[in-house]
């Protein structure tokens, strides 16, 4: 036997002591040249350390959790016993310190911390593969997926998780047949969101067996809710919210909207006071531009809309969904009337286009139908603010001498912070509520 040739972690910048967080070898094993021999994760970017040359594996000489800099030797490798048929891995199994292999190699997004000096010297040995997330360590005792280098590597590349593959070679060896099939019959399944969400550092929730404490039953979520609610869960951690509550006195307007529900009870049209509300939102936007913008991507601007779009929140059977209604400064009441009805129809029914759900200067979500006394809505990123409202109720309203019964309908002001102050917000709401104890004042 010849002398083992050293494998040492290269120049990889100004990197000291990174951590190694998986030993794709192991000691007898046999490998190609390129074949990857561990992975290293700096704050960064993750790599892979490639074999020079092709050869047995005689010696690993660092383990998962070991911090390695440049020049330390990691793996001892004889080049003379280079055994050109297709070699059978090792009868025996990896050290239980070894990590199953990763779908992929992942770089932290640029944004987790600026470019520094140590971003000038790269490495040409550093591989990255596509965005993925490390499967779950192997537990102990449990052996790795039985595959040659050559295949791990082809599995990480497609981002697939070996340990989830079925080999139909000799001894149950995967092979590359059986990574592209086991690919191919996921892209044809449907994806999966139900992963839990993590943000800003928050843990995950952690699973819980309730079926130790009597019978349960399993109901996937709906799609719309998947989506719904990454976006709202995103949207919670990166706004300040506050949330305004408030009153208006919609006594006259109720009288107001009565009559004209009678008017138009032979067309069919339902008036609402939801036709109302979107009117005076518009009213108050205009008194309030700073409601009816958005906050630059690097927080150093507002965007100033020029234009009053309103969204609604629809209830439907697969989950909450907010169409947008169009120049709601231009149409009239009845006319909001009608588009809200008919898009809140094409909502339920599932037929909404993705641009009639985009573009939205405020949104409104209303549980009038349904009950309630007060809520905070979540902010309609990129929008500033939401308004939420729940079911008018009579309550006893001192006006100077006596109490008289009014119909009050409770409003709840919830906005971005970063924004809108709470005097402003306060302000708003004061117009807001103006507005609708006077259905004159929506004509100016």
């Amino acid at each position: 036997m010849s002398d083992p040739l050293k494998i040492a972690i290269p120049d990889i910048g100004d990197f000291e002591n990174v951590d190694v967080i998986e030993v794709l070898v192991v000691s007898g094993e046999i490998v190609q040249a390129e074949d990857p021999l561990i992975t290293l994760e700096s704050d960064k970017a993750t790599m892979d350390l490639p074999s020079p040359a092709s050869g047995r594996i005689t010696q690993v000489l660092v383990a998962v959790g070991d911090q390695v800099s440049q020049g330390a030797v990691v793996v001892l490798l004889d080049p003379a016993e280079v055994d050109t048929a297709v070699a059978e891995p090792p009868s025996e199994p990896h050290s239980t310190q070894a990590v199953t292999t990763p779908t992929a190699v992942t770089a932290p997004e640029s944004a987790a911390s600026p470019a520094g000096p140590e971003t000038a010297t790269q490495s040409p040995l550093q591989s990255l593969a596509p965005p993925s997330t490390l499967p779950p360590p192997l537990e102990g005792g449990s052996k790795l997926p039985h595959a040659s280098p050559a295949v791990r590597r082809f599995a990480r590349e497609l981002g697939a998780d070996l340990s989830q593959i079925s080999g139909n070679g000799a001894r149950g060896r995967i092979l590359q047949d059986d990574v592209r099939q086991f690919v191919k019959a996921a892209l044809i399944r449907p994806a999966s969101d139900s992963r839990p969400m993590e943000g800003a550092g928050i843990p995950p929730m952690p699973e819980v067996d309730f079926s130790r404490w009597g019978p349960i039953d399993t109901k996937p979520i709906s799609r719309i809710q998947r989506l719904s609610g990454r976006y709202l869960h995103r949207a919670w951690l990166n706004i300040p919210h506050v949330t305004h509550h408030d009153d208006a006195d919609i006594t006259e307007l109720e009288s107001f909207r009565q009559s004209l529900k009678q008017d138009k009870a032979h067309s069919g049209t339902r008036i609402t006071i939801l036709s109302f509300l979107m009117r005076a939102v518009v009213s108050a936007l205009k008194a309030f531009p700073t409601f009816n913008a958005s906050l630059s991507p690097d927080g150093e601007s507002l965007i100033l809309k020029q234009y009053f779009h309103i969204g609604v929140a629809v209830d439907t059977d697969n989950g909450l969904v907010v169409p947008v209604i169009r120049d709601v400064d231009s149409k009239g009441i009845v006319q909001l009337a009608e588009e809200l009805a008919e898009i809140s129809a094409r909502a339920r029914d599932g037929k909404l286009k993705p641009g009639e759900m985009q573009g939205g200067c405020m949104s409104i979500s209303s549980l009038g139908g349904i009950g309630g006394t007060a809520f905070t809505p979540i902010v309609n990123a990129p929008e500033a603010a939401i308004l939420g409202v729940t079911r008018s109720r009579m309550t006893p309203v001192w006006n100077g001498t006596e109490f008289q019964p009014r119909l009050m309908l409770p409003l709840d002001l919830s906005y971005d912070h970063r924004v809108i102050d709470g005097a402003q917000a306060a302000r708003f709401m004061a117009f807001l509520s103006a507005a609708l104890e006077d259905a004159r004042r929506l004509l100016l």
